[in-house]
Parts: structure tokens; C-alpha cells; sequence
């Protein structure tokens, strides 16, 4: 099998519940993030963020979109630490900076 099967890769150990309660915070730092990342990039980065039931429990994704280039995400989970949302933004935020560099890098002048 190439892990095509929906069990494959799943542990039973990785299954997380967390309490209605728990399900907010989460909600809340990730509004939190997506605000921070907001903080970080001009107006034309789209930034967002999606909270979802996931098989293994609550899954939310981080999202940029720079004004030319690849969309940059990356996962968050509900156990990541204050410093490791942190630098989870900043990655993103760097990485799209790097999609508009590569982008207009891409770009052959023309001549006038």
C-alpha cells in the first residue's frame, strides 16, 4: 500500500478530544495568529485561517496569500506552544515574502 487507506499512518495514540471549551481557546489563538500575521505583511497578503473537525480531532491551517505567487499554509495544532505559534507565523509570513521574490524574480523585463 502506498498510505492511500484512510487507517493508514493513524495511531490511536494521536486521537485528541478536547472539551468544548478547550475547542474555543483554540478557536481564539488561532484568530490570535491570523491577526499577528496580519500585523506582519502589508494590505495585499491575504491572510486566513480555518478551524475543522478533523478524524484525529480538531485540525486548523494557517493560510497566506501573497499578491503574486503560491499560497503558503502550514497546520497548527491545539497543543503548540505560545513560541511555536510564533515562529509558525513568522515562517509563513516569510514564505510568502519568498513566493513574491521568486514571482517577480520571475518576470523578464522588456524592453522599452
Amino acid at each position: 500500500m502506498h498510505g492511500n487507506t484512510p487507517y493508514a499512518g493513524r495511531s490511536t495514540d494521536a486521537d485528541v478530544d478536547l472539551t468544548p471549551e478547550q475547542v474555543a481557546t483554540f478557536r481564539t489563538d488561532l484568530t490570535a495568529m491570523t491577526a499577528y500575521a496580519r500585523t506582519l505583511l502589508p494590505d495585499e497578503f491575504v491572510v486566513g485561517s480555518e478551524l475543522r473537525d478533523g478524524s484525529d480531532g480538531p485540525e486548523a491551517t494557517l493560510a497566506v496569500q501573497p499578491p503574486v505567487g503560491h499560497v503558503v499554509s502550514a497546520g497548527v495544532t491545539a497543543d503548540a506552544t505560545e513560541e511555536e505559534r510564533a515562529a509558525l507565523v513568522h515562517e509563513l509570513a516569510a514564505g510568502a515574502a519568498v513566493q513574491v521574490k521568486q514571482a517577480v524574480d520571475d518576470v523578464t523585463p522588456t524592453a522599452g
